[in-house]
């Protein structure tokens, strides 16, 4: 008769708390996934933007609008500056204001656009302006603070996007 081989208990145990103490440390790494999602989420936002930008100046420069002209997005007026850029979707309006940078948000965007406002909770973003800059905060993520920022004297969106 052959003699069987195996792990005996001790071996077993051994392995299996080995596995129990990897497990604990290393799933929480691998299961949080939501800080990708929240830089994903503003990421796309600001590519989102900056395409509908450049496509809402492209508009523009074909249509040969003059400075706080109007061009139309999808039956949608968008103002435009000197420069081109969307800056309001009021006629005429080309000064950088929190309300208008919500506007030019939803009208360069459209459909299902993250949601933005000037004040107020419950919102994707909310809304800032200082001198030709809309910044737009993120407000799902309560551990760091995102935004996107586009200065509409040069079409530039850009964000502050931390990961942890």
């Amino acid at each position: 008769m052959k003699r069987q081989a195996g792990f005996t208990i001790i071996e077993l145990v051994v392995v299996i708390a080995l596995l129990g103490i990897l497990a604990a440390v290393a799933l929480p790494r691998f299961i949080d996934v939501t800080d990708d999602a929240h830089r994903a989420a503003v990421q796309g936002s600001a590519g989102g933007l900056g395409a509908a930008v450049v496509l809402a100046k492209a508009q523009a420069v074909v249509d040969n609008v003059a400075a706080a002209g109007t061009v139309s997005l999808d039956g949608v007026d968008v103002t435009v500056n000197a420069k081109r850029y969307p800056v309001s979707t009021t006629a005429a309006n080309v000064t950088v204001s929190a309300a208008n940078c919500v506007n030019v948000w939803g009208a360069v965007l459209q459909g299902s656009a993250p949601t933005v406002a000037t004040t107020g909770t419950g919102f994707d973003y909310i809304v800032t302006a200082s001198g030709t800059v809309c910044t737009y905060t993120y407000q799902k993520d309560s551990v760091n603070t995102r935004s996107i920022a586009y200065d509409t004297n040069n079409g530039e969106v850009t964000t502050v996007n931390p990961s942890t």
